[in-house]
């Protein structure tokens, strides 16, 4: 074998293994579009969120943020809180991926809806907890299940962001409970 079909040999090697391990530290990164445009990215290592507009890349502001598909991201602190996109682009390519499951869509809104419930759980029903952290996050939730529903011919139904409000409500570490006046999660619309 000649030494230039040997380097080129070695080169087509290294260049391989670049492109592998190029994928691999990408994989874990995790980015999407805004709705109302940008792109925001999640650094791995950090969990801080960046948005990037018309070239120029910003810290994401604490809040509620919805994406094109539907789906939100919460950034508390600069930092985001890992929703099921960001855990999936962290997995290892070895794992399986987790089933998707949408109990929740097209299923019937029976007295408060998801989000009225987070609301009152982390705001408290007479909002004597409105100053707490997830309290505006919780609202911006509201909002947008609010919205979904005006705009849906069939609106006593579950939307996105009532699917949203389902999963803030099972973290009680950010979204925690208003210990003041919390409404019972069972309540109904009187």
């Amino acid at each position: 074998m000649s030494i230039n079909n040997r380097f080129t040999r070695i080169l087509v090697i290294s260049a391989g293994l670049l492109v592998a391990f190029a994928g691999a530290s990408q994989a874990a990164q995790w980015s999407a579009p805004l709705k109302g445009g940008g792109t925001v990215t999640v650094d791995p290592d950090t969990n801080r969120a960046t948005v990037r507009r018309n070239g120029v890349e910003s810290q994401l502001w604490d809040g509620v943020h919805q994406l094109e598909d539907g789906s939100t991201i919460t950034i508390h602190s600069g930092t985001a809180v890992p929703n099921q996109g960001i855990l999936r682009a962290r997995q290892q390519p070895s794992k399986p991926e987790p089933a998707e499951t949408d109990q929740w869509s097209g299923a019937p809104i029976v007295g408060y809806s998801p989000c009225e419930r987070l609301v009152r759980r982390v705001c408290g029903v007479n909002q004597t907890c409105s100053s707490a952290k997830a309290c505006g996050p919780a609202r911006q939730l509201l909002n947008m299940e609010q919205s979904e529903r005006e705009a849906n011919p069939s609106p006593n139904y579950m939307t996105p962001a009532s699917g949203q409000c389902q999963q803030a409500d099972k973290d009680r570490v950010y979204f925690s409970s208003c210990s003041q006046d919390a409404a019972p999660e069972n309540s109904r619309l009187q």
